[in-house]
């Protein structure tokens, strides 16, 4: 009776250890929201145009599921982007679009403690660009309004996570044209900020 007892009592205090190990264990799923500011240009093959880097922002929520040192992040961002040209003709033509922007990267925790990460990571990203304005000569007009509005590229950077909060720099590079008349594609450094909700 007295090893009943015992094994018994053995038993619920193994059960009872285990859920308050599980329910103190970090979640491998979270989310959170995610705002900060973008620099872009756009490069071209045409000889009269040469793009220069403008500022913009962003803002939106993000994901990730951690599996021990690496996880996945996936992201959907609004984001307003500007850029402007250095003309032969002595115009400096200004672009702005607005594009809803999707990344998923790869990464991994150089440094993984329990309130303090160090990160890197890669991955690709899917943009879809509307609202796009040129104020310019009619020539440039023309050659920007068949405008692409979704385009593919890829990105990579570093990060930092404190409990919470992360921020991120990363670079981001399209691999189509957001312009076929001047084989034009985005370049970005963006630095971003936010706060996982849990």
């Amino acid at each position: 009776m007295k090893q009943q007892i015992l094994g018994l009592s053995t038993l619920l205090l193994s059960i009872t250890c285990s859920v308050e190990t599980k329910a103190q264990q970090t979640p491998a799923f979270h989310i959170g929201i995610k705002g900060g500011a973008n620099f872009t240009k756009t490069s071209t093959e045409s000889s009269t145009l040469e793009g220069k880097y403008g500022f913009g922002y962003q803002g939106g929520v993000m994901t990730r599921m951690d599996i021990g040192r690496l996880y996945v992040q996936g992201e959907a961002l609004f984001n307003k982007r500007k850029t402007s040209f250095d003309s032969k003709e002595g115009s400096s033509p200004k672009l702005t679009w607005n594009s809803v922007d999707v990344p998923i990267v790869i990464g991994y925790k150089l440094i993984s403690e329990k309130d303090f990460n160090v990160r890197a990571f890669a991955g690709g990203v899917y943009s879809y660009a509307f609202k796009n304005n040129l104020s310019t000569s009619k020539a440039l007009q023309d050659g920007f309004k068949n405008f692409d509005k979704s385009n593919i590229g890829v990105t990579g950077g570093i990060g930092i996570d404190y409990k919470n909060f992360t921020a991120d720099l990363r670079y981001e590079t399209g691999l189509s044209s957001i312009s076929k008349e001047f084989k034009s594609k985005p370049h970005s450094f963006t630095l971003g900020i936010g706060y996982f909700l849990f």
